[in-house]
């Protein structure tokens, strides 16, 4: 039997607390949500704060002018501490001194992060360390490895999945342009992985790089301190498309005529 959640009353609409979901759903319209990151973090063990259309029962809109009012929530360990409490495992007895980012946050990876340490992705068997500074997954243990330069790879972006999709080089340890304007074949010995965006591999140094709050979103971005890329097939790359069409192309050229330009596809 499922467990009844609890609700909170906005200006006389019933929502209910979804932990799970991090949201309140307006318990007689679903589809009504509000999420727990479109309001403003109040830190501190003050909850959390956000206008209220009492038209739209909603942030308001840019669209729909009308009334707003101000609302001030406490925090989820407050308004549901059984279901933080089973979501995070962590007994109802200490939640006198536990914040919603005690909870929500990794305290371990959190620590680790503050005193140095550099969250690690294991690309195709190999360590990578996240380093923002330097702009770049530098190999651990392979100084002469170009490593993954994220300026140069912001081409290969992929706004649906929010990850990197790029070719990568097992053997240098590095990222590998592919011209898809003179590619005939699939280029052997060279694999596609998708990497997260900075701000998802490292959030507290991704902060600091674009002078944030250190600690700003880490509730969202679920800190971590190790990843794994995953693999990519070449079928989702374009670049059997591309193979396709520089092979035409060099055909009709070899016949004389004149070649046909083009932009290549990114990965």
């Amino acid at each position: 039997m499922e467990r009844e959640l609890p609700t909170v009353n906005i200006e006389g609409t019933e929502f209910l607390v979804d932990v799970n979901k991090l949201e309140l759903r307006e318990k007689d319209n679903p589809n009504n949500t509000i999420s727990l990151f479109e309001m403003r973090d109040l830190g501190n063990h003050n909850g959390y704060s956000f206008e209220y259309s009492l038209t739209e029962k909603n942030i308001p809109s840019s669209f729909i002018s009308g009334e707003t009012v101000t609302i001030s929530l406490p925090e989820l360990v407050t308004l549901d501490p059984e279901g933080m409490s089973e979501k995070y495992g962590v007994p109802l007895e200490m939640f006198a001194t536990r914040s919603d980012f005690d909870l929500m946050v990794d305290q371990t990876a959190l620590k680790e992060r503050l005193s140095g340490l550099l969250p690690i992705v294991d690309i195709a068997g190999h360590p990578f360390y996240v380093d923002l500074r330097m702009d770049m997954l530098r190999p651990k243990d392979d100084f002469l490895s170009g490593g993954i330069v994220f300026s140069k790879i912001q081409d290969y972006y992929v706004d649906g999945k929010d990850k990197y999709f790029i070719p990568y080089n097992p053997k240098k340890h590095e990222f590998q342009e592919i011209d898809f304007n003179s590619v005939t074949e699939i280029p052997k010995d060279i694999l596609v992985v998708s990497i997260p965006h900075e701000s998802a591999l490292d959030p507290i140094g991704y902060n600091r790089k674009h002078g944030f709050d250190e600690l700003s979103n880490l509730k969202e971005s679920n800190l971590k301190s190790h990843f794994r890329a995953g693999q990519v097939s070449w079928k989702d790359t374009g670049i059997e498309e591309a193979i396709r069409e520089n092979k035409a192309k060099s055909i009709k050229t070899s016949k004389g005529d004149k070649p046909i330009k083009r932009k290549g596809p990114k990965l």
